[in-house]
């Protein structure tokens, strides 16, 4: 499926979360979302990624935002994750791969000339009534919270 594109209604979904609850995107209607996918929990880059949020949440709630990280790992994995970077925002478990695809951030990629199906490492803001406001695709970790935070 190709990604959602900028003024277009972001797909819903409903996936479990970390902390093993049902979430949706339905569920924050009324506050923006910063919807990130990131491909692995526990890895340098998402490391990187997923930290710079946890340091600028306060910041990205004046802004009346929420943050959702999103990655086809297990609730399990995400518990881990969580629990070693002290992260202080949901992480969604896509483990059937339908978020990933419904938002055209799963493809193949390659790395060391070795092919492989992955996320592509994206973020989607998200307006209270559920529109893309704005896509950043191909995100650089460590200079994406300042983006978001500029975009917000």
């Amino acid at each position: 499926m190709s990604m959602p594109k900028e003024g277009e209604s972001a797909p819903d979904f409903r996936v479990v979360t970390d902390e093993g609850q049902e979430a949706g995107l339905s569920d924050f209607r009324g506050k923006k979302i910063v919807l990130y996918f990131y491909p692995k929990d526990d890895t340098p880059g998402c490391t990187t990624e997923a930290c710079s949020f946890r340091d600028g949440l306060v910041a990205i709630r004046e802004k009346g935002a929420v943050v959702l990280g999103v990655s086809c790992d297990t609730v399990e994995c995400h518990k881990k994750f969580k629990e070693k970077f002290k992260l202080t925002f949901p992480l969604l478990s896509d483990h059937e791969k339908k978020i990933v695809q419904d938002y055209g951030v799963w493809g193949e990629k390659s790395f060391a000339g070795k092919k492989y199906m992955g996320i592509f490492r994206t973020t989607f803001l998200i307006d209270e009534k559920g529109m893309i406001q704005k896509v950043f695709p191909n995100v650089k970790p460590d200079v994406h919270f300042q983006e978001v935070l500029n975009a917000l």
